[in-house]
C-alpha cells in the first residue's frame, strides 16, 4: 500500500480565513491498459475522466467511470484504477481540514459515483484552465463542485463487493467472466461454501440477491464494452451475446432497468466522443 503525495498547499479557505493558495489539481493522460495499483491519498479526491473510461476499485466495490461520471474518494481510501480506454484524467484534491469545514462534509464521508451534469463538468474543467488566476477562483470552483456532489450521486455503475472471503471469491469469479453461466452451486463449491451460504452472504453484504448482483455485474460490463469501442465488440448484438443474454431485446430491457437508457444510446455517445 502506498500513499500518494501531491504538492502540499494550504487549504483554500477555513472559517473565513483569506485564501493563500489554490487547491491542488492533477492532470494526467494514460493509455488503455494502464493500472494504478492499490494506493491512497492524504486528501479527498474527485476523480474524473474528461475523455475515456476507467474503473476504480476499493474494498467496498468496483465503480465504472465513463466521461459522464466521476468518483468521489474521501481521504485515505484505498483504491486502484484500471484504464479501460485512453483517458484524460482530472483530479481535484481536497485538504481534509478544508473538507471538514465545508457545509456538505457530512454527506461526503463515503465513496460514491456522481453523474456529471453540465455545471459540475465545467466547474471541474475550469479548475485547470486559467494559469495565473487568483487562487480564490479555484477555491470557489472547488466549493461549488462539492455542493453539487451529494445530489448527483448515481449508483448505476457500482458493483458492491461482499466482505466475506468466500462470497468475495465467488464475486471475483463472476467478474472475471461476467458472460459465463456457471451455476451458483459450482461457484460456491470452488469458494469452499454452499450455495445457500453464498446466497445469504450476498444479500446481507451487498443488498442484492446473487442473481440480481450477477445481472448488475453483466450490465456494468456491458457499459464498459459499449463505452470502449476499441474493445472490438462494437454492436449491441455482439455485446448482448458476449454477456450471455438470450436476445438483444432481453439485453436492452435489463440494461434500461439499471442505466435508465438504452445500450444504443451509450454506444452512440461513445462513438461521438472518438
Amino acid at each position: 500500500m502506498s500513499i500518494a503525495h501531491p504538492p502540499v498547499v494550504p487549504p483554500p479557505f477555513s472559517c473565513g480565513s483569506p485564501v493563500r493558495s489554490a487547491p491542488p489539481v492533477l492532470s494526467r493522460s494514460y493509455p488503455r491498459g494502464t493500472r494504478l495499483g492499490q494506493h491512497m491519498h492524504r486528501e479527498a479526491q474527485l476523480l474524473f475522466a474528461s475523455r475515456g473510461v476507467m474503473q476504480v476499485t476499493t474494498p467496498r466495490g468496483r465503480w465504472l467511470v465513463p466521461p459522464e461520471r466521476a468518483v468521489w474518494l474521501p481521504p485515505r481510501i484505498e483504491h486502484a484504477v484500471d484504464v479501460l480506454s485512453d483517458i484524460e484524467m482530472r483530479a481535484l484534491l481536497v485538504d481534509p481540514a478544508w473538507l471538514a469545514a465545508h457545509p456538505e462534509a457530512g454527506r461526503l464521508r463515503s465513496t460514491f459515483v456522481v453523474a456529471v451534469g453540465p455545471l459540475l463538468r465545467e466547474a471541474i474543467l475550469a479548475s485547470f484552465g486559467a494559469p495565473g488566476a487568483h487562487p480564490r477562483r479555484a477555491g470557489l470552483l472547488l466549493e461549488l463542485a462539492l455542493y453539487e456532489l451529494p445530489a448527483a450521486g448515481d449508483p448505476a455503475t457500482f458493483v458492491p463487493l461482499p466482505a466475506d472471503a468466500r462470497a468475495l471469491r465467488v464475486a471475483r469469479l463472476v467478474l472475471a467472466d461476467p458472460g459465463g453461466d456457471r451455476p451458483l452451486e459450482d461457484l460456491a463449491a470452488e469458494a469452499g461454501a454452499s450455495a445457500r451460504t453464498v446466497s445469504r452472504l450476498f444479500r446481507a453484504e451487498t443488498e442484492f440477491s446473487f442473481k440480481e448482483w450477477r445481472q448488475r455485474a453483466r450490465i456494468v460490463a456491458a457499459v464498459e464494452a459499449l463505452g470502449t469501442p476499441e474493445s472490438g465488440r462494437t454492436s449491441v448484438k455482439q455485446v448482448a451475446a458476449s454477456l450471455g443474454f438470450s436476445s438483444p431485446a432481453a439485453f436492452a430491457h435489463a440494461f434500461r432497468q439499471v442505466m435508465g437508457m438504452t445500450p444504443g444510446e451509450v454506444l452512440r455517445q461513445a462513438q461521438q466522443r472518438r
